[in-house]
C-alpha cells in the first residue's frame, strides 16, 4: 500500500483449476489487450510462489542485494522491513497457512511500544490479522504484558499525519468488525473517513503533502480503498470515492501501466499499477478497470500491463525492493481474484 512513506480464502490451487474463473477480460475486447487466463495463471503462480520462498528464508529478495524481512536489530523501530504487511495479506489472501516458524519469527521480532507511530501500528495491525494472530492481545518478545494495538491506534492524534497514514490507520482498523474503539479515542472511522475527503484536491486525486503538484496514484489509490473500507455514507465520502476512482481512470498510461511523477516525469511501474488495481478492487462497480478499458485509447489493461514487469522467477523487474514489488503484485492480484468473488482482500 505503499512506497517508502508512500498495503473466505481461495487457494491458488483453487483459482488454477477454475479456467473460467480468470477472465481473459472485461471491457472493450475489441480495442484493448487482456490479460488472458493462461498469463494469469502462469504469472501470479511465479509470484506467488516467489512471495512463499521469500517469507520461508526470512529475505527481502532471493538473490542479488537482499536483507532480512524480520529483524529487531535491522529495523530497531518496527521489526521489520517496509512492506511486510502487503507480502503477508497477499499471502493470505492466496491462501497460504502460515508455519509456525513464520509465526514465530514475527513474534519475535515486530517492535511495538509506547514510541510506535500511526503508520508502525497500522502496519502491524494488518500483518498479525493477516496470519492469524490477535491485534487486541499481542505480546512482543520480550514484553511483560500484551498490547491491545487496535486500541493504542486509536488513541493516537491523526491531525498532523499525511494522507498516507490516515489510510493506512483507516484500513488497518477495518480488517475486522470486531475490533473495539476505546472511550478515550482521539477519532473515529467515520471522522477520520471525513479527514481524508476533506484533504481531496481539486483534481480529484490526493497528495503525500497535500500539494495539487504532487498528487499521485499512489496516495489518491491508497485514499480510495480507506474511504471505500469506512463504510461511511456521508455524501462527501462517498463523493471523494467516486471522484477518486475518476482521477484513477484519467492516470492510466496508454500502456495501461501506472506510475510516480517527478521532475516532470512520469515513472511507470509495477509497484504503482498494483495500487490502482487494489483500488480499483475495492469497489465492484470499479472491477470491470483492472482488465478492460478505463479510458479512450488504452491500447492494454492494468492487469496486464503489470503482470509484464513480473519475470519468470516470480520476481518483479525495476522494483526498488523486492519485498515492495513482489508483495504489492501478489497483493493486488488476490485482491483483484477475491473481489471477482464479492469478497475483500482486507476482510480477515
Amino acid at each position: 500500500m505503499h512506497k517508502g512513506h508512500r498495503f473466505a480464502t481461495l487457494s491458488l490451487i483453487g483459482v488454477m483449476a477454475l479456467g473460467s474463473y480468470l477472465p481473459a477480460t472485461t471491457a472493450s475486447a475489441s480495442s484493448i489487450s487482456t490479460a488472458s487466463s493462461s498469463l494469469q495463471k502462469k504469472t501470479i503462480a511465479a509470484n506467488y510462489k516467489y512471495a512463499k520462498k521469500m517469507l520461508a528464508k526470512n529475505k527481502t529478495a532471493l538473490s542479488g542485494k537482499t536483507s532480512t524481512i524480520f529483524s529487531k536489530s535491522a529495523y530497531p523501530e518496527t521489526g521489520a522491513a517496509a512492506g511486510y504487511s502487503d507480502l503477508l495479506l497477499g499471502l493470505r489472501g492466496h491462501g497460504y497457512h502460515f508455519t509456525k516458524t513464520d509465526l514465530s519469527r514475527i513474534k519475535a521480532n515486530l517492535v511495538i511500544n509506547g514510541k510506535s507511530t500511526p503508520a508502525t501500528l497500522s502496519t502491524a495491525i494488518v500483518a498479525l490479522k493477516a496470519v492469524g494472530l490477535n491485534p487486541q492481545s499481542f505480546k512482543p518478545a520480550g514484553a511483560k504484558k500484551s498490547v491491545n494495538l487496535v486500541s493504542t491506534l486509536y488513541k493516537q492524534s491523526m491531525t498532523h499525519q499525511t494522507v498516507n497514514v490516515q489510510s493506512q490507520a483507516l484500513i488497518a482498523l477495518s480488517t475486522s468488525s470486531a475490533y473495539k474503539r476505546p472511550a478515550k479515542a482521539k477519532f473515529s472511522k467515520t471522522s477520520l473517513a471525513s479527514t481524508i475527503a476533506k484533504s481531496q484536491l481539486s483534481n480529484n486525486g490526493w497528495a503525500y503533502n497535500n500539494d495539487v503538484k504532487s498528487v499521485d496514484s499512489d496516495t489518491t489509490g491508497v485514499a480510495v480503498i480507506a474511504l471505500a473500507r469506512s463504510k461511511s455514507s456521508s455524501k462527501a465520502v462517498t463523493s471523494a470515492i467516486t471522484k477518486g476512482q475518476s482521477y484513477l481512470r484519467q492516470s492510466v498510461a496508454k500502456n495501461g501501466a501506472y506510475g510516480f511523477s517527478y521532475g516532470g516525469k512520469t515513472y511507470l511501474n509495477a509497484n504503482s499499477t498494483a495500487q490502482a488495481i487494489t483500488a480499483f478492487s475495492t469497489k465492484l462497480n470499479t472491477l470491470k478497470y483492472v482488465n478492460g478499458a478505463a479510458k479512450s485509447g488504452q491500447s492494454t489493461t492494468a492487469l496486464k500491463s503489470m503482470l509484464s514487469y513480473v519475470r519468470s522467477t516470480g520476481s518483479v523487474k525495476g522494483a526498488t525492493s523486492q519485498l515492495l514489488g513482489v508483495g504489492q503484485v501478489n497483493l493486488a492480484t488476490a485482491a483483484y481474484q477475491k473481489a471477482q468473488q464479492k469478497h475483500s482482500i482486507y476482510t480477515l
